[in-house]
């Protein structure tokens, strides 16, 4: 089953964040408001790939995070949920502070209740309530970025939570409340 959100969400979706810059958390006023942001994705478990401006003249673009949904969508059950735009500005600004333009690589984005229920049911390390079913949550690696310094530098940021998985190859970003652990 495929639930897509279409275009008209993600026009409403644009022009309400483009409203809600008055309450930004405290990281986002290192962004400029008007500087373009780019988010470059590529998903491994399904190979789509995003190279896109999604964020330009004060506004979120739509179609670019349509596009971006698609991407993120749970590569299980080829659902889609409309992701929080803050979660695009948090590694726009990691990738900045990274000093990089490669590719974030997706290990996993959106999980439909379904699968996040399956993957809760095989390891105690997957929240019950993760912020994966919210479209708040990525779990991400940058190829010739040291892990470590992905880690540290999405701690720097204090957007939300971090989970560090060194033996997994992957650090989990998300914009729910700050928090950090570590997992395998």
């Amino acid at each position: 089953m495929q639930t897509i959100i279409g275009r008209r969400e993600a026009l409403r979706l644009g022009g309400a964040a483009a409203l809600s810059t008055l309450s930004l958390p405290a990281w986002a006023s290192t962004l400029s408001p008007q500087a373009p942001r780019r988010a470059i994705l590529h998903n491994l478990h399904t190979g789509d790939k995003l190279n896109a401006v999604y964020f330009e003249n004060g506004r979120y673009v739509p179609d670019a995070l349509a596009e971006a949904m698609r991407v993120l969508r749970d590569w299980r059950t080829g659902e889609e949920k409309m992701m929080e735009p803050a979660l695009f500005d948090a590694l726009h600004a990691i990738r900045t502070r990274l000093e990089t333009d490669r590719p974030y690589q997706i290990i996993s984005g959106y999980r439909s209740p379904k699968t996040n229920a399956m993957l809760h049911a095989r390891s105690s390390g997957v929240a019950s309530q993760s912020q994966h079913t919210l479209g708040k949550a990525v779990d991400v690696r940058i190829d010739g970025v040291q892990l470590a310094h992905l880690h540290k530098a999405a701690l720097d940021l204090a957007a939300g939570g971090v989970g560090y998985y060194p033996q997994s190859n992957f650090v989990h970003v998300d914009t729910g409340r700050v928090r950090r652990w570590q997992g395998a």
